[in-house]
């Protein structure tokens, strides 16, 4: 009989994190080391210093309201310039590479920073500029390990739902335009709260007429309308975020379809968004409705859970096995947006793993 997956094995299965925020998943360190630079370039730089400025999940102090105004009045004001951008973001791919990530969409909103000269396209270029630095850095050349063995990333420009519809289709324009140097799809977020949505219809209608991937912050709080939901659900969405509090109907229809559901149990159990613990986290039904499922960290930052952790917190809590752990991930390779050759990269990284660390037989699988 085989060992029951602990972290230890957890980490060291070729994952892929489709649902992380990119300033929500830059580290405390990190954070801290941005803004030592800015406060010795500039002695009246007063920001507070974010190892104290932001709160900890673990302490309870972070919930649905004061979540947000972490990155508004905070994150923001620190990644506030071209050179704390491309720092943040290689900061973050070394963090989900060290984690034994090896495919990640990270996901971000174009914003201007007008104090810096960027406009939100400049924003864009940077990120993705940080991310071919990574690439091409011997960080990502892992000793010993074969080429095909390392973290590969794309991005996924998120569209606000405060966003108008110009701002929204300049949002599918700038993923258009640089779809060639790895954006592979468009999101909605924001706060829940915010209403209605409707008029960012036809901004989505246009990403996937153009073939990028469409995934959507889907039932995050229990005042979304059934409306809301259904919505979202006719852009077809090859995705969902979150999926907390969906009604019956909307179950079975995304059930029938087997849309891809990006689950993030720390986030959820820690910001108050489900209730009753890791135990009672909605990945049970999910799983038993065997629809695919991408664990996610959301905002790894914040949170402090690493995609690791979350995989070890659905063995130990829905009582996984090692073989079901592998085939967990590997439903979750069918829903990136990256391609068939990123899928079989990583299925055979997966049955690789596999064959030497589980005892059982994995599923034939077909892209």
């Amino acid at each position: 009989m085989s060992q029951p997956p602990d972290l230890a094995f957890t980490q060291g299965i070729p994952k892929v994190e489709l649902h992380a925020h990119l300033t929500g998943s830059i580290s405390r360190q990190s954070l801290h080391k941005i803004w030592l630079r800015k406060k010795a370039n500039d002695p009246s730089f007063d920001l507070e210093d974010p190892l104290t400025a932001i709160p900890r999940a673990a302490d309870g102090e972070i919930n649905v309201t004061s979540f947000f105004p972490i990155f508004d009045k905070y994150i923001y004001a620190l990644i506030s310039d071209q050179e704390s951008i491309q720092h943040a973001t290689i900061s973050v791919l070394e963090d989900f590479q060290d984690d034994g990530v090896r495919y990640v969409e990270l996901r971000t909103t174009p914003r201007a920073i007008p104090d810096a000269g960027m406009s939100k396209e400049d924003y864009v270029t940077t990120v993705l500029k940080a991310m071919d630095d990574f690439k091409a850095s011997a960080k990502e050349n892992i000793a010993g390990a074969p080429p095909y063995d390392k973290l590969h990333a794309r991005l996924i420009l998120s569209i606000d739902r405060k966003n108008t519809l110009e701002e929204a289709f300049e949002v599918v324009r700038l993923a258009l335009k640089y779809r060639h140097l790895g954006i592979v799809g468009i999101d909605l977020c924001g706060n829940p709260a915010r209403k209605p949505i409707s008029h960012l219809r036809p901004a989505f209608a246009e990403g996937r007429a153009q073939g990028l991937g469409i995934t959507v912050h889907f039932a995050e709080i229990a005042q979304e309308e059934p409306s809301e939901l259904e919505e979202m659900l006719s852009w077809q969405p090859q995705r969902l975020g979150h999926v907390i509090h969906v009604p019956e109907d909307l179950r079975k229809v995304i059930a029938e379809k087997k849309l891809g559901l990006e689950l993030c149990l720390s986030c959820n159990v820690l910001c108050g968004l489900s209730q009753g613990g890791f135990a009672a986290h909605h990945f049970g039904e999910w799983w038993n409705a065997g629809v695919p499922i991408a664990l996610s960290t959301d905002d790894v930052g914040i949170f402090e859970s690493t995609l690791s952790n979350e995989y070890a917190l659905a063995a130990l809590n829905f009582d996984l096995d090692r073989t079901q752990v592998v085939e967990l991930c590997r439903g979750a390779v069918d829903t990136i947006f990256g391609g068939q050759a990123e899928k079989e990269r990583i299925s055979a990284l997966l049955v690789g793993y596999w064959s030497s660390s589980c005892v059982g037989n994995l599923r034939p699988q077909d892209h």
